[in-house]
């Protein structure tokens, strides 16, 4: 991996400046005279580069919305039609790829990309031409803070508060029970960073002590040094920062070294079921927990159908996170045509989104003025190599929070 940064660089901010496409006073043209016609929506996902994985299930989750919407008649009367280009989880071909989707392309709606890094150069592109903006990964709480009108993320809240349960459940374990100490390794990246220092902050206060902090470059692909280093500080509880190649890397590490904390909490690498579970090898899944938006289980409206749909065009693997927060996303962006009634005026779009509350596989979805998510996420864990939601009660597939088998010595 390439080093990842939490902000553009100067390139991409003058190519989104330059480029920009202008769309009158709302994006997405006319709908007068296309009756009949596609509605076209574009995307530009990771399909190679650092993020292909999350960007491959992101396309499927689209690819299935498509399929289910058109089965059904369409948007407004019309079919649609998703135009995805390949940014190559590259933030300048996002901006080249939003930018030719938007002047070339011709496409009436736009769908956000994959991680924050990509998502914060890309909502540029969408807000400067006034179209409509919903992302299905991207929780950087710094994406919010830009005054940004047409932007919405389509999760249940944030980077920074997406481990609010976790800790919340550390702080009400009994006092023997309760770690003393943590450590903190992670990625350099915009959505990474937040959800770590969102947990460390609550947990500090309360007596859980910090004994190692380190933010690792984003072309580290050797996690021995980390690895050994975590080991000497000896945590109690260790919560990593990670993507997916790096999650697997470290985990790998840390067997290789022979160290095993009482508890582990990782970022996004565990939600991706199989993968995670062949990648470490199904005995380093147990107890170990996650934040997720979605499962399977889920009997939030519309969950089922998403799933025979996925089934039926992909085959019978269990879907990624990823693959069903881009299907959500989409179901956002429809709820609001839907009561719009029209793809014209995008403005109105992304003000019924700030004023309503959208029901999606994931649950319920509502946002402040900023876009940002007003809700909770769930936590997961791998038990006996299978992952189960464990947090809230009302979520949860299994009634039981498991410890990892190993402890750190001492």
């Amino acid at each position: 991996m390439r080093a990842m940064r939490s902000f553009t660089t100067p390139l991409v901010a003058l190519a989104v400046g330059l480029v920009a496409v202008g769309c009158g006073s709302s994006g997405g043209g006319s709908d007068s005279g296309d009756k009949g016609k596609p509605i076209k929506i574009g995307a530009s996902l990771p399909l190679t580069g650092d993020f292909s994985e999350p960007g491959k299930a992101a396309k499927q989750g689209y690819q299935v919305w498509q399929k289910t919407v058109n089965d059904a008649g369409g948007v407004l009367g019309r079919k649609v039609q998703i135009v995805v280009r390949d940014d190559a989880s590259d933030q300048n071909t996002v901006v080249a790829d939003y930018n030719a989707l938007i002047s070339r392309d011709k496409v009436n709606l736009l769908l956000g990309t994959f991680s924050s890094l990509l998502n914060i150069p890309a909502s540029t592109v969408a807000e400067r031409n006034r179209m409509l903006y919903v992302e299905p990964a991207g929780g950087a709480p710094d994406i919010f803070n830009r005054g940004y009108k047409y932007l919405f993320f389509a999760q249940q809240a944030t980077a920074d508060h997406q481990g609010d349960l976790f800790a919340k459940y550390i702080l009400s374990l009994p006092p023997d029970q309760r770690p003393k100490t943590a450590a903190y390794p992670t990625l350099d990246d915009p959505f990474a960073v937040p959800v770590l220092e969102g947990i460390r902050k609550k947990l500090e206060p309360a007596g859980i002590r910090t004994v190692y902090r380190k933010t690792y470059p984003g072309d580290t692909q050797n996690f021995d040094a980390i690895a050994n280093a975590v080991k000497a500080a000896n945590p109690e509880l260790v919560v990593h920062g990670a993507t997916f190649a790096d999650g697997v890397g470290f985990i790998r590490a840390l067997d290789k070294v022979g160290f095993d904390p009482k508890y582990f909490f990782e970022t996004s690498a565990p939600s991706f079921a199989d993968q995670f579970s062949k990648g470490i090898g199904e005995k380093n899944t147990e107890g170990i927990f996650y934040a997720v938006s979605w499962t399977p289980e889920a009997t939030t409206p519309g969950n089922k159908d998403f799933l025979d749909a996925y089934h039926k065009m992909f085959g019978n693997e269990v879907p990624a996170e990823d693959a069903a927060d881009a299907y959500a996303t989409a179901q956002v962006m429809q709820a609001a045509i839907k009561a719009v009634g029209k793809i014209d005026d995008q403005l109105k779009l992304a003000d019924w989104l700030r004023s309503h509350t959208v029901d999606t596989i994931l649950g319920p979805l509502k946002w402040n003025e900023t876009g940002a998510p007003q809700g909770q996420f769930l936590i997961g864990q791998w038990q006996s190599g299978q992952s189960e939601i464990v947090l809230p009660d009302a979520a949860k597939t299994s009634d039981q929070i498991v410890q990892r088998q190993g402890a750190a010595s001492g």
